[in-house]
C-alpha cells in the first residue's frame, strides 16, 4: 500500500491539522505541562522523560514514518488565528484489507477545552479518513466517567458499542473503557429485511 502524504494538512473552520515538527517542541511541552492535572485522569501514566526534547523528537520521527507507512495520521491541532497548538488527534492502528479501520485518540489543552475545537477536529479527521484514505470504520474508546469525551464522540456521529474490560492502563491502573464507532455507511438501527442492499 502506498503511504499517506507526509505534507498532510487538513483544514477545518478554525484550525489546521498537521503533522508535528521539531520546532513545535516548546509549545507542545508547555501545553502538556500546564494541562497535566486536566489530562492525568484520562491518560496512561507519563514516562519520566515524557516532556523531554528527545522524547518529542522520537514522536516527530514516528509521526512522519507512520504517515509514510500508511499506519497512522497523527496531527496537531493548530489554531490558524494565533498559530498555537491546541492539542492533538491521532488516527492510529490503521488496518487495511477486509477491515479498513482505524482507532481514534485525542487530547486537548485545558485552556482550550469546551470550545468545540475537538468536535471540529474529530469531524474533519473522520471525513478525511472516509473520503481520502478509504477507511470504512473508525473506533474510539474512553473511560466510562469521561463524560466530555463521550459527549464529543456522540455529537460527532459515533455510536456506543459496548464495554471493554481492563482495556488500557490509565494513570497506573487497568481500566474498563466504553467503545464507540463511526461507520462510513452507518446502517446500525436500520432494518434491511425485504430491501435491496
Amino acid at each position: 500500500m502506498l503511504g499517506l502524504n507526509r505534507k498532510l494538512i487538513i483544514e477545518t473552520e478554525r484550525m489546521s491539522l498537521r503533522l508535528p515538527v521539531q520546532s513545535d517542541f516548546k509549545s507542545w511541552a508547555m501545553l502538556r505541562e500546564e494541562s497535566i492535572e486536566f489530562l492525568e485522569p484520562w491518560e496512561p501514566s507519563w514516562s519520566i522523560d515524557h516532556l523531554s526534547k528527545k522524547n518529542f523528537n522520537n514522536r516527530v520521527y514516528w509521526s512522519q514514518k507512520a504517515v509514510g507507512d500508511g499506519t497512522a495520521v497523527p496531527v496537531f491541532m493548530i489554531l490558524r488565528s494565533t498559530g498555537k497548538i491546541l492539542g492533538a488527534i491521532t488516527l492510529d492502528n490503521i488496518r487495511r484489507g477486509p477491515a479498513q479501520v482505524g482507532t481514534l485518540g485525542y487530547w486537548i489543552g485545558k485552556s482550550y477545552a469546551r470550545n468545540g475545537f475537538m468536535r471540529e477536529a474529530i469531524e474533519a479527521l473522520v471525513y478525511y479518513a472516509f473520503n481520502s484514505i478509504d477507511l470504512s470504520r473508525i473506533e474510539a474508546a474512553c473511560l466510562p466517567d469521561n463524560l466530555a469525551s463521550r459527549s464529543v464522540l456522540e455529537k460527532s456521529g459515533f455510536k456506543y458499542e459496548g464495554v471493554a474490560q481492563s482495556y488500557l492502563q490509565i494513570n497506573g491502573r487497568w481500566r474498563n473503557h466504553v467503545l464507540y464507532a463511526c461507520l462510513r455507511s452507518d446502517r446500525r438501527g436500520k432494518t434491511l429485511i425485504g430491501k435491496e442492499q
